[in-house]
């Protein structure tokens, strides 16, 4: 699988991803205004991230409500080799800001 994948979900589609506990807060703060993640999905500028804060050493979502992201940035790594210490190129850095 590659970074960009050949195929692509419908413009402005919804993500729904479990995020564990040290990076939801920080999202929820505001000190973290970016996602890493493998492309699995297709990920897309203008897609929408519902996040929602997941335990994993219980495996159980928490209580606290989900967060809402737009993302207006990606970072696809076509030029880095992960054996140097790059990205490998199945994942993709996403800016992402609040979305009401």
């Amino acid at each position: 699988m590659s970074a960009s994948p050949t195929w692509r979900l419908p413009p402005g589609s919804t993500h729904f991803l479990k995020t564990w506990p040290p990076y939801f807060q920080a999202i929820a703060s505001g000190s973290k205004t970016f996602e890493l993640r493998r492309n699995d999905r297709g990920y897309a500028v203008g897609d929408i991230l519902v996040l929602r804060e997941f335990e994993p050493d219980v495996e159980r979502y928490t209580d606290a409500p989900p967060l809402y992201r737009q993302i207006i940035y990606i970072y696809y790594p076509i030029f880095l080799n992960p054996e140097d210490g790059g990205l490998h190129p199945d994942y993709v850095v996403m800016s992402i800001e609040p979305q009401e």
